[in-house]
């Protein structure tokens, strides 16, 4: 019982001897009810093998002792080269590796071997938070939560989001659909909305430029600002941002590029947040993992992340040897990680390709795909607090948003949004502006 509540192995023992007399005592206890072996039979099996009578010491002491020297000896054989029994290395040595490596992967390999040999080698004090001994770590974490240090809570600017309890700190939330359908638009506007209210948002654009990304926040931005201008669509005049695709070729007019440049210089007075963008097009953007993912985090004290495709990350190695193992396994680690950092992610995926239909003027009616249709791995179903599906049509200028699982509710509904992200305009429809886009044509 020792053995498994301090996760002792054969690999902490320094001796091909004691791991031998190790494997023997848990495979003797195996196939006798838990029982361990006489020590006599032990001395017989293994002659070699010094057995000392009479230690009163603590378990918890000595796997203490056993895996701080396992710890040091493991830091040794990393530099040695993890020489086999003959002290012969079984990989290359570290100065070898520093040799031929670039020196960034170095450091990057050597800090998460460190980090691998510190997990091995720590021994547990606790587990858990227990109720009756821990009476005071629970009323600190209800006060920090009081005041806001702890499990924040953000705001979506979609009401049905909200109802549910909105984006909770240290939980994952995906945004699914078809290719070309609004998810990255849909959820760029959240990142916008969420660092309104004070949020640092970290966007991992893998297939955007980062300059496509920043064109798209100033447009939905200026927008939420009130507007730059009144422009004309289809008849109606209505509010909107920068206009997209002047802004993106920088061929915005006279008047408007003054306006533009007014609104970049008074950003910090303007957004209560902040927005960091690493884009596709960056030079130093080569390493995708989810350790690097961490560091980004640290670096940028981030409150949200954004990861816009989730398959584009560099995907965790495939321990079970299933297929997809590796994409599942990367979910799981993105889920862990947004739980050990605090922050909330919004990861966004694929939805599976099904046949369209259209209604009687031959416009593609929308529809939302079902929770079956997540693509890539189906894991991201299962580590989700909350799954939500976005299907939009810019020619009609209109969405769907839908939640297809809450953890704390709301699978099911759905909320119509206005969709002219060119003009920065993604909203929910109320029911004045259901009147008002009636007049604009055909909805």
């Amino acid at each position: 019982m020792a053995i498994r509540e301090y996760s002792v192995t054969a690999d902490d023992f320094a001796t091909k001897t004691e791991r031998d007399v190790f494997n023997f005592i848990v495979e003797y206890a195996e196939m006798n009810r838990n029982r361990t072996p006489d020590y006599r039979t032990v001395i017989e099996k293994f002659p070699e093998f010094y057995y000392r009578e009479g230690v009163t010491d603590s378990y918890r002491y000595l796997v203490g002792e056993l895996k701080s020297y396992a710890a040091k000896k493991a830091v040794v054989d990393m530099f040695a080269g993890n020489p086999d029994e003959r002290g012969r290395p079984t990989k290359p040595t570290l100065e070898e590796i520093i040799n031929k490596e670039n020196g960034n992967k170095v450091i990057d390999d050597l800090i998460s071997e460190l980090e691998s040999i510190k997990m091995r080698t720590n021994v547990r004090k606790k587990v858990g938070t227990n109720l009756k001994t821990d009476r005071d770590k629970i009323r600190e974490e209800y006060m920090s939560r009081k005041i806001g240090e702890s499990h924040r809570v953000w705001r979506s600017f979609i009401p049905m989001i909200n109802e549910v309890g909105g984006y909770v700190s240290s939980n994952m939330y995906v945004i699914y659909g078809k290719s070309g359908r609004g998810k990255s638009a849909e959820t760029l506007k959240e990142a916008v909305y969420l660092a309104e209210q004070g949020a640092t948002v970290l966007i991992w654009s893998m297939e955007m430029s980062w300059f496509e990304v920043y064109v798209r926040i100033f447009t939905y931005y200026s927008q939420m600002k009130g507007g730059v201008g009144s422009t004309e669509i289809q008849g109606v005049n209505m509010d909107v941002g920068f206009d997209s695709s002047d802004l993106r070729r920088g061929n915005l007019n006279e008047e408007f590029e003054q306006k533009f440049f007014e609104f970049l210089d008074n950003i910090d007075e303007l957004m209560s947040g902040n927005i960091v963008v690493r884009a596709v097009d960056d030079d130093d953007f080569n390493d995708r993992s989810i350790r690097a993912l961490q560091s980004d985090i640290i670096h940028t004290k981030a409150d949200v992340v954004v990861i816009d495709p989730f398959y584009y990350m560099d995907y965790e190695a495939n321990t079970s040897r299933k297929t997809g193992g590796d994409a599942e396994n990367t979910s799981k680690a993105l889920r862990r990680l947004a739980g050990r950092t605090d922050v909330v992610v919004l990861a966004i995926t694929q939805a599976d390709e099904t046949d369209e239909e259209k209604d009687d003027n031959g416009s593609r009616e929308l529809k939302l795909p079902q929770r079956k249709d997540v693509k890539k791995t189906k894991q991201l179903l299962e580590d989700a607090a909350m799954l939500i599906a976005v299907d939009t049509n810019y020619l009609d200028g209109r969405g769907l948003v839908g939640i297809n699982k809450g953890r704390n509710g709301g699978e099911g509904e759905v909320t119509e949004i206005v969709y002219l992200p060119q003009y920065g305009i993604i909203e929910p429809l109320t029911l004045d502006e259901k009147e008002l886009l009636e007049a604009i044509g055909e909805f």
